[in-house]
C-alpha cells in the first residue's frame, strides 16, 4: 500500500531522542545524533517540533523529516564518508 494510514499524535524531544507517538499507539524513537542539523540544536530548539500530515518540522533548525523516511530508518542528512 502506498499511503500512510497512521498519523502522528505527538512528537517530543526526550533524553537525546525524538519520540513520535502515532494514533495507533506505535512509537518511533530515533537519536538526534543521527541527524547533523538536529545534533547541533539546543534542548529548546529540539523541543519545538511541528507536526504536519507528512512529517516533522523544527523551525529554528530549518529541518524537515518525513514520516515515510522515519519509518524506513532514514533520519535525514546523515553525514557521508
Amino acid at each position: 500500500m502506498s499511503t500512510l494510514l497512521d498519523t502522528a499524535r505527538a512528537a517530543i524531544y526526550h533524553d537525546g531522542e525524538i519520540v513520535v507517538t502515532m494514533e495507533s499507539g506505535v512509537e518511533v524513537h530515533f537519536p538526534v545524533a543521527k541527524n547533523p542539523r538536529l545534533a547541533g540544536g539546543s534542548e529548546e530548539q529540539l523541543s519545538q517540533i511541528e507536526i504536519s500530515p507528512f512529517g516533522l518540522h523544527w523551525p529554528a533548525l530549518d529541518e524537515d523529516l518525513s514520516f515515510r523516511g522515519l519509518l524506513a530508518g532514514d533520519f535525514g542528512q546523515s553525514s557521508r564518508e
